[in-house]
């Protein structure tokens, strides 16, 4: 398999070398650059970020901060991934606000991805993110790219609007492959037994049959899945 897989006995143990390894992209993204470009997937990711927030050697003022995808709904509505991540890590540490780009909901939802892709350009015009960490849903999919669904052709633009999102709500924004694929480093981060045939599918899986999950693949090399021990449990070359 092309990816590097870590496997943890249990969540505390996950975020706490997750925490790690994003410490580590920071300091190599800081010393090359000046500055830490990161985009974050809702669900149960940001919980595993947690840690973070207790370290003393991160300078804040140096992150900018993305979302994978992005419900079309108000930043504190309960199913934004913006809310999720604030309430977890945002609200205890100090990334300037006007450097955590969010969706603006009070636009149609083709203009917010419009608007987010402008944006986005604006403050990274080599469109090339430090680090993405994705999650994965029990059918194989990510950020918003759905199984079956015709974003997973798409190629023209780097954020996509949604509305028929087959998980509510229906209207969002996302991340496409040619964006996933600039990335310099790329972390899923995947817990749970349900989602055992969707790990085997995306790590060992036929390519023709792999859901979009295991499509991501970033240009650079640099992609590596961290799970705990249920959700890894059917790999046959675990890693």
């Amino acid at each position: 398999m092309s990816a590097k897989v870590h496997i943890f006995g249990n969540g505390v143990e996950l975020g706490e070398a997750l925490c790690s390894f994003v410490k580590d992209r920071y300091d190599e993204a800081i010393s090359q650059k000046g500055k830490f470009h990161v985009a974050v997937s809702g669900g149960s990711l940001p919980k595993f970020l947690a840690g973070l927030s207790k370290r003393m050697d991160i300078d804040w003022s140096k992150w900018w901060v993305y979302f994978c995808d992005e419900r079309y709904v108000s930043n504190s509505d309960p199913d934004s991934n913006y809310g999720a991540l604030n309430s977890i890590l945002l609200k205890d540490i100090s990334i300037p606000e006007n450097q955590i780009l969010k969706i603006n909901s009070s636009v149609p939802v083709d203009a917010a991805a419009r608007e987010y892709a402008t944006e986005l350009k604006e403050r990274l015009p080599s469109l090339q993110l430090d680090l993405a960490l994705c999650g994965m849903g029990p059918d194989g999919h990510t950020c918003s790219l759905f199984p079956g669904h015709d974003l997973l052709k798409e190629e023209g633009v780097m954020i996509a609007p949604i509305t028929d999102s087959p998980k509510p709500p229906p209207s969002r924004i996302t991340m496409t492959y040619p964006l996933l694929r600039k990335c310099l480093w790329v972390v899923f981060v995947v817990t749970g037994e349900s989602k055992v045939p969707m790990v085997v599918a995306s790590l060992e899986g036929p390519q023709d049959k792999k859901p979009p999950a295991g499509l991501v693949v970033p240009d650079s090399g640099n992609l590596h899945w961290f799970m705990d021990e249920p959700a890894a449990a059917g790999l046959s070359t675990p890693s």
